[in-house]
């Protein structure tokens, strides 16, 4: 696995040219630099990412600059690693999530990620289906019905997240914009259904 280092790209140890976070001359490790998520783990730039190859870039990036294998380093390396660790981490736990992904990836194009802009829901269609929701949800009372929602929000999630990808692959940032707040009160439903599937200890 190749990572590549962000300008200037002269070894910090022996000055050589390097184009990897390892610099091929003498081996010493280099600083992280400003990478995006996708370029750190390996992966082409896209809404659709695989799961299982998500999982395999993140530990072979682990394996690759785990702090361990720095341990008879300078401190200066040690320093690097750490910091290639937590990046690594932090664009692991990104990617994963459908909706952390579709939010950064608004974040790279500019785009203020939904529900972080401080407005409600502004779409009459969202609105809508948030309030349909919202009233199915009060509204259920017994554990097959919850069960029941459980199974139509799986599904509106699928679909939600097939259109995420659609639009992101088109750079239709408008239509990504609004699937993400559609995705974003569906995340909040769906804790909201768990909480409610939970069984009640009863207090004597």
């Amino acid at each position: 696995m190749s990572v590549p280092v962000a300008p200037p790209v002269s070894c910090t140890s022996c000055g050589g040219q390097v184009a990897d976070a390892i610099c091929a001359g003498c081996k010493a490790l280099q600083p992280p630099g400003q990478l995006d998520h996708f370029a750190r783990l390996g992966l082409q730039r896209g809404y659709d990412v695989d799961p299982a190859g998500l999982e395999r870039a993140y530990f072979a990036a682990q394996r690759r600059f785990h702090p361990d294998r720095f341990a008879g380093r300078g401190a200066r390396e040690k320093n690097f690693s750490l910091q290639h660790a937590t990046l690594i981490n932090d664009a692991y736990e990104t990617l994963r999530e459908p909706l952390a992904r579709a939010r950064y990836l608004l974040d790279l194009e500019g785009r203020p990620p939904p529900g972080e802009d401080g407005r409600t829901i502004a779409d009459p269609v969202l609105l809508m289906e948030a309030l349909d929701w919202r009233e199915a949800l009060e509204e259920a009372g017994d554990a097959a019905a919850l069960q029941a929602l459980a199974a139509r929000l799986a599904g509106d999630l699928a679909a939600v997240q097939g259109r995420l990808g659609r639009a992101f692959a088109a750079h239709d940032l408008d239509g990504a914009t609004r699937e993400a707040l559609r995705l974003s009160y569906l995340v909040k439903l769906g804790a909201e259904l768990k909480r409610k599937q939970m069984p009640r200890i009863a207090v004597p």
